[in-house]
């Protein structure tokens, strides 16, 4: 299995160099520069040209690419060109954040999902698995944006149960009451977004398993349909759902951008739409790294994990 692993470590690094290289495109793509963002018209052309030195843009693209690949396997990010402050610095500042808001809320709606795509897959074309199926279908039709509105016009607006923007109120910074009265409507739409695809997924699983061999051989020996659904196929189902977990890591940083701008969470959300509004180049370049990177790492996981889990997948892996 440490074989396995070596090679899939080895396949990354060239699949790293690809993604990053195609990141660094897009935003060389883009119709403006880091140099339109920060000059002005009054400003000469040997102005503009000596800026455009100063940060390497005078260059081929692959020498451009060279250098900040260089800055960045040192850990630099670079700079912001809106608050100055080193954008490495501030994504420290903001990614836990954001894990602190989207890893519950993932994970809730991951025991939801089990529990009640287990329950509709082994009760298939019955009334109750038609309502799980069908309110899993509203909440992949629903947009997340437009439940946050209503959940904070609701709840946040009218009843006034739980305060509508930011993570504390001001003066009550590390008051833990507080900091849940914050995180319960953001964490309430989150959950509601992540939920409906992955009821989905365990019920197909389910349904899947359900319909093997060593299902009938265990009720042939006499199992009962609930000792069968715990005993046998929940494991099974679980499999498949490890693959989720893996491709669920790059969701913690990035997967929750639109709820945390609409509730004022300061994590990513908030700093990369504001990076987009004002052109920060920089730090769209820093996002769209950490996010291409958390995708391969959660691929590299999730095949990792797959061998651990299945014994299978381990002994090809040997061979």
């Amino acid at each position: 299995m440490a074989v396995y692993i070596l090679r899939r470590l080895l396949q990354v690094v060239p699949m790293l160099l690809v993604v990053t290289f195609v990141v660094f495109l897009l935003i060389q793509a883009a119709p403006y520069d880091v140099v339109d963002a920060i000059t002005t018209p009054q400003m000469s052309d040997e102005t503009v040209d000596a800026i455009r030195a100063k940060y390497g843009l005078d260059q081929p693209i692959v020498v451009q690419y060279g250098l900040w690949l260089g800055n960045v396997l040192q850990g630099d990010l670079g700079y912001s060109l809106v608050s100055r402050q080193p954008i490495a610095q501030e994504l420290a500042a903001r990614v836990p954040n954001t894990v602190m808001l989207v890893a519950p809320a993932y994970l809730a709606a991951l025991v939801i999902a089990i529990v009640l795509g287990l329950v509709a897959g082994s009760r298939r074309g019955t009334v109750l698995d038609k309502a799980i199926d069908g309110l899993a279908g509203v909440g992949i039709a629903t947009p997340s944006f437009w439940f946050a509105l209503l959940v904070i016009y609701v709840f946040g607006y009218q009843l006034r149960w739980f305060p509508i923007i930011g993570m504390h109120s001001v003066g009550k910074q590390g008051d833990p009451v507080d900091f849940l009265l914050h995180f319960v409507m953001p964490f309430t739409v989150l959950v509601v977004a992540f939920f409906p695809e992955l009821a989905r997924y365990v019920r197909s699983a389910t349904i899947t398993q359900l319909s093997q061999e060593y299902v009938l051989v265990q009720r042939g020996f006499g199992a009962t349909r609930r000792q069968v659904l715990t005993r046998h196929v929940s494991r099974n189902v679980t499999l498949p759902i490890i693959t989720q977990l893996g491709l669920a890591l790059p969701i913690l940083v990035t997967g929750a951008i639109v709820t945390e701008s609409i509730f004022g969470w300061p994590g990513i959300g908030p700093y990369f739409l504001t990076a987009t509004r004002s052109l920060d180049y920089p730090v769209i370049l820093a996002v769209l790294l950490l996010s291409a990177v958390l995708v391969i790492l959660g691929n590299l996981l999730a095949d990792i994990l797959y061998v651990v889990a299945d014994p299978r997948i381990r002994i090809g892996a040997r061979a």
